[in-house]
């Protein structure tokens, strides 16, 4: 046999000198969540090891996790019920927890680069991403409020808005608004695909977010189909999209690789909540080996095309140097 493949395979040496797939602490985005108090240190029940800090607290956890080279955080509130109401107003409400949030963190750490979600279903009344009449979620009326919260993200210091609604005509309403405040600098990461999926129960739990009625089918996409990927994905890029996602990350590589090779914006993935979960509760049974379980998890996310992973795993893949 002239070709034997196998000798490409024979040392660890030359296994990673042919290694064509490679995830580093600048590929990850890490999603934090924030709660009010002073102090406050709560683990999500079904999240082990994830928490909900409250500022003080979260910013010694970006301190912690800029020694590791980790420079990326999504941020997410949880916002006590008696502040949420049917148009989201807390959600861009001045002296917001979320927006204080925001200022703390780019005035402690200038140079982290903060992305900010703009939905309003943590801070809805019903629960739902868009305003609710009579059951049915309203697409153009919802934009408004859209428009206000990544405004006030943005004059907050936001480096990155990542709209996650999935209204309709949302990243064109927001690349204006932006702009026409003078905030061009500001990049939007759109939730392009993201699926209606059962993978999203545990970040519900960590933000009490759930729906107070019905699902989210209506917007989100769903999971039988793959074309309708490309359609939102080439909208967002039109209407000004910086950054195209996909979420979840697990079960739609498939799609995270047709967005890549459909256009030459980079792609993230968010690597969810159910997903973390999963592996989580399989490593406390003994049915997983940890490191390898996770690393072959982000690698094949990179390896269907994702340039940014959002990931819960990833301040311990490197604490304990994974990668």
């Amino acid at each position: 046999m002239l070709q034997r493949p196998r000798r490409n395979r024979k040392s660890e040496v030359i296994r990673q000198m042919v290694q064509e797939t490679h995830v580093s602490a600048a590929n990850l985005i890490f999603p934090l969540f924030i709660i009010d108090g002073v102090n406050q240190k709560s683990e999500v029940a079904s999240m082990p090891g994830i928490f909900r800090y409250s500022i003080d607290n979260l910013l010694r956890e970006i301190e912690s996790c800029m020694k590791l080279g980790l420079n990326s955080f999504d941020l997410f509130p949880n916002i006590a019920e008696e502040l949420k109401d049917k148009f989201a107003t807390e959600s861009y409400r001045d002296e917001s927890l979320y927006l204080r949030a925001i200022r703390e963190v780019k005035k402690n750490f200038p140079e982290a680069c903060v992305i900010t979600d703009v939905a309003m279903d943590p801070y809805s009344s019903d629960g739902h991403d868009g305003i609710v009449e009579n059951g049915v979620i309203l697409n153009d009326e919802t934009l408004d409020i859209l428009g206000k919260m990544a405004l006030a993200h943005a004059q907050s210091g936001a480096d990155i808005i990542a709209p996650s609604d999935m209204m309709d005509g949302r990243v064109g309403y927001i690349r204006n608004m932006l702009d026409d405040n003078g905030f061009t600098n500001v990049s939007i990461m759109s939730y392009s695909a993201k699926y209606a999926s059962a993978f999203y129960g545990p970040f519900r739990d960590a933000l009490n977010s759930a729906p107070k009625f019905g699902d989210k089918k209506t917007y989100q996409m769903n999971p039988a189909n793959q074309r309708e990927a490309l359609i939102e994905a080439e909208l967002d890029e039109v209407e000004g999209a910086d950054f195209l996602m996909v979420k979840p990350a697990l079960s739609y590589l498939d799609v995270i690789k047709l967005i890549k090779d459909n256009t030459e914006l980079p792609v993230a993935a968010y690597n969810v909540s159910g997903e973390y979960a999963m592996i989580k509760a399989a490593v406390q049974r003994g049915w997983l080996n940890e490191q390898r379980a996770i690393t072959e998890v982000l690698t094949s996310i990179r390896r269907a095309g994702a340039t940014a992973i959002l990931t819960y795993h990833a301040k311990e893949v490197l604490e304990n140097r994974w990668l």
